[in-house]
């Protein structure tokens, strides 16, 4: 996939990229694909300058609007979730920092991203393009499903949650695709969950227990 030569461009090592997967390792991410996208891809990137110093901790960090950048396990967890399956086409709901999309562009043909908060996509959309990643399609949701001409998708990660699972993405992925997104109340208990589109309907897992912003009213 399109990748980023991070040598040279970042104020961290090797040693501390590598202590990074180790510590994935021992949280169970087992997919050697993933870890070496989340390797590749230089996260501190994807922080304010004064967060950069903790961009490889395993912590979730502020952005802009009121956002997070998901801590690296998650995004390691979803995007392993993804990966189980033969994947072409990812859409993401909620670019935020554009991390998480970042990840994916090493591992699959095109990854298409919306984000609501016009600022924040603005910012990201020009960062990732900055960066190289020519197979992220970035797109500005203004409340309207966006994507809708470029369906059906292999997959789709949300990364906010909403309070129940929206069903009308199930018109966005094949049958036989998954839906990867956290579902709950925001600071109460939420599930990270995996939908996956039937020929009948849909069938839902739960994966484990997360904690993640409130999706936007109109990001879907």
């Amino acid at each position: 996939m399109n990748g980023v030569d991070i040598n040279g461009i970042g104020m961290t090592s090797e040693r501390t990229r590598d202590r990074m997967l180790e510590r994935l390792g021992e949280q169970g991410i087992r997919d050697m694909r993933v870890l070496m996208a989340m390797r590749q891809v230089p996260r501190h990137l994807f922080v304010a300058e004064a967060l950069a110093h903790r961009a490889y901790e395993d912590v979730a960090l502020p952005i802009a609007g009121g956002q997070t950048i998901s801590r690296p396990y998650i995004v390691a967890r979803m995007t392993e979730l993804v990966m189980q399956q033969p994947v072409e086409k990812v859409l993401e709901v909620g670019t935020g920092s554009g991390y998480q999309a970042a990840v994916l562009a090493q591992l699959v043909a095109r990854v298409h991203t919306s984000e609501r908060i016009h600022a924040l996509y603005l910012q990201t959309r020009r960062l990732l393009r900055t960066l190289g990643y020519d197979n992220i399609h970035c797109r500005y949701s203004d409340g309207e499903l966006a994507w809708k001409r470029e369906a059906p998708f292999d997959a789709i990660v949300v990364t906010a949650a909403p309070e129940t699972f929206p069903e009308t993405l199930l018109q966005l992925v094949r049958v036989g695709g998954q839906i990867i997104l956290p579902v709950g109340e925001y600071r109460r208990t939420q599930q990270l969950i995996r939908v996956t589109r039937t020929e009948t309907g849909h069938l839902r897992e739960d994966i484990e227990p997360v904690e993640f912003v409130p999706l936007l009213k109109g990001a879907i």
